[in-house]
């Protein structure tokens, strides 16, 4: 793996990462791949693996960032591009681009400022704008999530419009949650972009690659019937369906899914399945709904019911049934994003809303009682209005849940005032044994 400049006059760089069989004389597909958190070399090193056996270059640009606008990460992208171009011997339709997150969205918006794009590969990130979807030149849209995201159920519904638009895509599922999907997956997604060159005729068809390649799909969802999982299986059968079609007789895998889904197991499953997206969707509703009110009138009273909502939380994270504690991952997860979007929205405006900014990060305290941050913010807030009460009652809560850094105690910003205070001198005394002033003693 290296690191290039895009000009020799110009800072920006990318990394570019050759597999081991690379030679020049001949075409290559490569894999751009996007981060937004300046982490390109980092992001691209996760497709190695996949890269070496499917024998795709990849590259990644390293300087666009969520800081720029998208204008600007485009421009940076195209002179990424041209360069890769202009070095390499890149296959005619053999680019194709991928990311994790926001760079899974960035990665689905460009095919629509440049051209030549065949495939996206997004992990936990839908289309990022599907207004600007051509289906004039449409490309291979492949997501994958886990069942435990937060964005599962958005990933479901972005399949369903994208095939009502007849825009090629495939979504495949894991068992995680927010993470990195494991080599496997990249890998197989990878394969589907090369299945699908075939199939246009795009690239020579390799027989051996497609039975190989579809033998090992047969193995993997069988391996899934055999753990009971009929669903991840359903779900391969239909993947292997549409990527095979084109390429060979796929009457079998036509009676194997029928005959899945019209088994008992089957039927429970996805009844199952879909009464927990119908119930998520009504809770996501709700925190939508009530979040944003709570906000706007600095409702304090509401707290309880957040609290309640974090209980429905823990009950179905220890419920019997995978399918709850799959919920409860992905409610934890909207719920904590949910709030750190209105937290980054608050903090970007001119005048920040610090009664507002307060109540959010009191009601990240009972969401994830466990990140001492939240704390810390409402007490410095809280003192810097005097309101030291409040700020006295998290400081509390905040050494209840175990927190020990005396040092960050005394030097929280917006805290001075409280610091000289009995009470908070007693209540660090309480929890961890010295105080660093003296109590008075009356």
């Amino acid at each position: 793996m290296a690191d290039l400049k895009v000009h020799d006059t110009l800072s920006e760089n990318f990394s570019l990462y050759l597999p081991t069989s690379f030679k020049g004389d001949r075409a290559w597909p490569v894999l751009f791949v996007f981060d937004m958190k300046d982490k390109g070399r980092q992001a691209l090193s996760m497709f190695v693996s996949a890269a070496e056996e499917q024998e795709y270059i990849l590259a990644a640009s390293n300087g666009i960032s969520d800081s720029l606008s998208l204008s600007e990460n485009i421009l940076i992208t195209n002179r990424m591009f041209n360069r890769v171009y202009s070095i390499l011997p890149i296959k005619k339709d053999g680019a194709y681009l991928a990311g994790y997150t926001e760079g899974g969205r960035f990665a689905s918006l460009v095919p629509s400022f440049i051209k030549g794009i065949s495939g996206v590969l997004s992990c936990s990130a839908s289309v990022a704008n599907r207004e600007v979807l051509n289906i004039k030149r449409p490309y291979y849209f492949i997501g994958i999530v886990g069942k435990e995201d937060y964005l599962y159920s958005d990933m479901i519904n972005n399949k369903k419009f994208l095939n009502k638009l007849k825009f090629p895509n495939q979504l495949l599922f894991h068992s995680g949650g927010r993470e990195w999907p494991k080599n496997s997956y990249l890998n197989s997604a990878l394969e589907y972009f090369k299945l699908a060159e075939m199939a246009k005729k795009n690239t020579e068809l390799d027989t051996t690659f497609v039975y190989r390649t579809y033998n090992k799909n047969m193995l993997q969802m069988e391996a899934l019937l055999a753990v009971n999982n009929p669903l991840f299986a359903e779900n391969r059968l239909s993947q292997m369906l549409e990527v095979y079609r084109p390429l060979m007789n796929v009457d079998s895998l036509k009676e194997r899914k029928k005959h899945l889904r019209r088994s008992k197991l089957y039927k429970s499953r996805q009844h199952e399945e879909n009464a927990i997206l119908l119930k998520e969707s009504f809770v996501i509703n709700d925190y939508d709904y009530y979040l944003e009110e709570d906000i706007a009138n600095y409702n304090y009273n509401n707290l309880g019911w957040w609290k309640y909502q974090t209980e429905e939380i823990v009950k179905w994270s220890k419920s019997p049934k995978i399918g709850e504690k799959q919920l409860a991952k992905r409610l934890e997860g909207y719920l904590n994003a949910l709030i750190e979007d209105y937290v980054d929205m608050i903090k970007e405006e001119t005048l920040v809303d610090e009664e507002a900014l307060s109540l959010l990060y009191m009601i990240k305290t009972i969401v994830a009682p466990k990140e001492f941050k939240n704390y810390l913010n409402v007490i410095s807030i809280s003192s810097k209005n005097e309101d030291y009460g409040t700020a006295l009652f998290y400081l509390e809560e905040l050494l209840i849940k175990g927190y020990t850094d005396k040092e960050e105690l005394y030097t929280l910003e917006h805290t001075a005032l409280l610091r000289i205070t009995p009470e908070f001198n007693e209540t660090i005394a309480k929890y961890l044994k010295e105080a660093r002033y003296e109590i008075m003693e009356e």
